[in-house]
């Protein structure tokens, strides 16, 4: 007798930096699970917008959006920390923020990716292993697909690099 259960989910693939407490695409708890993920990375005050509840596409669009003006607000802070800092405030407090901004930085970096992944999976994108260790998202599309007229956005991957 074969568990059909049992097969599902040993075939479920999530790629490296998939966010820790979302469940795999494909599962019954993915959605809800990436909901959570996602309201959880962006300012509070947003879930009070019943909208983001009810279009998870749209709050992990937001939540990308959110994340990567993050990311840059960090690289900008540290860049600039000690021409701003630097006559205010001791070496060592200059230092310690440095210290925070590489800290936080690679933390709402790495987030950003997750959202990226996730937007791409409630996309009905399907991850698929590589012999590297990484993933590659696959051609495949929900029903839905994106709307008529939009163009799908391409990401460059392996294959699309030239030959050396």
């Amino acid at each position: 007798m074969f568990d059909h259960g049992y097969a599902v989910w040993v075939s479920t693939f999530v790629p490296p930096g998939w966010p820790t407490g979302v469940q795999p695409p494909g599962s019954p708890e993915f959605e809800p699970s990436a909901i959570t993920w996602l309201l959880d990375v962006i300012p509070s005050d947003y879930q009070l917008h019943g909208v983001l509840r009810r279009h998870p596409m749209v709050l992990a669009a937001l939540a990308r959006h959110h994340l990567t003006a993050c990311v840059e607000g960090a690289r900008k802070g540290y860049r600039t920390a000690r021409s701003e800092l630097g006559p205010h405030a001791p070496p060592s407090v200059v230092e310690a923020v440095l210290t925070m901004y590489r800290s936080e930085g690679g933390r709402l970096a790495n987030a950003a990716r997750a959202a990226d992944l996730v937007e791409r999976a409630l996309h009905g994108e399907e991850f698929v292993p590589q012999m590297s260790g990484g993933a590659r998202g696959s051609s495949v599309r929900s029903p839905r697909g994106p709307a008529a007229g939009q163009r799908t956005p391409r990401r460059p991957g392996s294959r699309d690099r030239p030959a050396a």
